[in-house]
C-alpha cells in the first residue's frame, strides 16, 4: 500500500514509527510518498524520494502511452500512479482516495485502509495529515490539537490532489487514445467516421471503468473544508467520479459555502448518522467553534450539489462513527452496498428511499 503524508518523516526510524506526529518540518504543505508493506503483524516501510531516470520515464511513457516530456524532472509518484491504474485494470478494482478523521495514529490509518479494501472493491490510496491526539480518551487539548493540524495541513491537500488530476488525466488520455487508434485500424482506411465513432463509444463502454472517489471522514472533512477555501483550490476541480463526505466533523451551519464548491462527475453523498457518539462528544467543546456537526444533524440540508444519506435508523448502526466498516456492514448488507457504491463510482441513492421535508435520503 502507497500513502501520501504530509507527517514529519523520521528517516532514521524504521517501520511506523517512520511517521511522526507533527507535519513534515520543511513544512506542512511539503508531501513525502512511502510504500507500506505488511508483514505478518508487523509494517515495513519505504520512503520514495527518487528522481526517476530519463530510461524509466521513457519505458513508462511508452508503457501507458503517456503525453509527457520524457527530458523533464519526474519523481516515484509517476510511476506510483502508473502502478496502481495498472493493478486496478488488472484487478478490476476501483481508486479510493481516503483522508482519515483525528484521533489517528498510522497504525489506525493502515488498519482502516485495509478493512475497507478487503469489504469493498476498491484500492485504497490514504492522505495521512497528523492526526494522533484527541477524541474522548485524550481529551479537549488533544482533540484542538488535531484540529489546528487539521487547519495546516489544507496546502498539502491540495498538493498532493492537484498531482492526481495530472496522472489521472494522463493516464485515462492515453487510454481514450489507443482506443481511438483501434477504432481507426479496424475500419481499415474507409473513411466511415460514423463507423469509427460508433466503435470508439463501444470500446469505451466495454472497457473495465476505473473509477476514482474520494472519502472523507469525521475531521478528514475539516481538513477538506479548508484546502477549499483559495479560489484556484485544487480540491475545487473535477477529479473524483464520486465524493463521500462520512461522520464530517465540521459545522453544518453554513456547510453549503463549502460543499457547493465540490465537484463530481457522478455523486457527491453527505452521510448522517444522529445518533454519532464520537461527534455528540466533539460538539461539546467550549466555544462557537463546536456547533451542530454536519455528520450528525438533519435540519439545514441544503447544499444542492450533494445528496445527502440519513443511515440513522440503519439496522447496526447505534452510535457508530465509523460505520462504513466493522459491525455495521457486518450486519447490514443494504448498509454495505450503500457505501459499495459510493466508493465504487456508482449511484447509491437509488437503492434508498426520499425524504422530501429533511431533504434526505433514508436507509431504515
Amino acid at each position: 500500500m502507497f500513502v501520501v503524508t504530509n507527517r514529519k518523516v523520521n528517516t532514521r526510524k524504521e517501520g511506523l514509527d517512520l511517521f511522526g506526529d507533527t507535519p513534515n518540518t520543511v513544512g506542512p504543505n511539503e508531501l513525502r510518498l512511502v510504500k507500506v508493506t505488511k508483514q505478518g503483524s508487523h509494517y515495513t516501510t519505504e520512503l520514495l524520494t527518487d528522481r526517476l531516470t530519463q530510461a524509466e520515464v521513457r519505458e513508462l511513457k511508452r508503457r501507458h502511452a503517456l503525453d509527457i516530456d520524457e527530458r523533464a524532472d519526474w519523481y516515484a509518484s509517476l510511476r506510483v500512479a502508473c502502478d496502481l491504474m495498472e493493478q486496478a485494470a488488472r484487478e478490476k478494482r476501483h481508486l479510493l482516495v481516503y483522508v482519515h478523521g483525528y484521533n489517528n495514529d498510522m497504525k489506525d490509518v493502515l488498519g482502516t485502509a485495509e478493512t475497507l479494501q478487503a469489504i469493498y472493491n476498491v484500492i485504497v490510496l490514504p492522505f495521512s495529515w497528523p492526526a494522533n491526539g484527541g477524541g474522548a480518551v485524550s481529551g479537549t487539548a488533544a482533540y484542538l490539537d488535531d484540529k489546528q493540524d487539521a487547519r495546516v495541513s489544507m496546502d498539502a491537500l491540495n498538493r498532493f490532489f492537484e498531482k492526481v488530476q495530472l496522472y489521472h488525466e494522463k493516464l485515462t488520455e492515453a487510454r481514450r487514445d489507443a482506443f481511438w487508434q483501434q477504432a481507426i485500424a479496424e475500419d481499415g482506411g474507409r473513411g466511415n467516421r460514423e463507423a469509427v465513432q460508433a466503435r470508439f463509444t463501444q470500446l469505451l463502454a466495454d472497457d473495465c471503468k476505473i473509477t476514482l472517489n474520494l472519502m472523507c471522514h469525521s475531521m478528514g472533512n475539516y481538513v477538506l473544508k479548508y484546502a477549499l477555501q483559495p479560489s484556484a483550490a485544487a480540491a475545487a476541480k473535477l477529479i473524483f467520479d464520486n465524493v463521500s463526505l462520512v461522520a464530517a466533523d465540521a459545522n453544518n451551519a453554513a456547510h453549503e459555502n463549502w460543499v457547493q464548491r465540490i465537484q463530481a462527475r457522478n455523486r457527491l453523498y453527505v452521510v448522517i448518522n444522529e445518533n454519532d457518539f464520537a461527534l455528540a462528544w466533539s460538539r461539546r467543546k467550549p466555544g462557537d467553534a463546536q456547533r451542530a456537526r454536519l455528520g450528525h444533524y438533519l435540519k439545514n440540508l441544503f447544499a444542492v450539489n450533494a445528496r445527502y444519506i440519513d443511515i440513522t435508523r440503519a439496522d447496526g448502526v447505534g452510535n457508530a462513527h465509523g460505520y462504513f466498516a466493522g459491525e455495521p456492514v457486518a450486519r447490514n448488507a443494504a448498509l454495505k452496498a450503500v457505501f459499495s457504491d459510493a466508493f465504487e463510482g456508482r449511484r447509491a441513492e437509488e437503492r434508498l428511499s426520499y425524504a422530501a421535508d429533511i431533504n434526505a435520503y433514508r436507509l431504515m
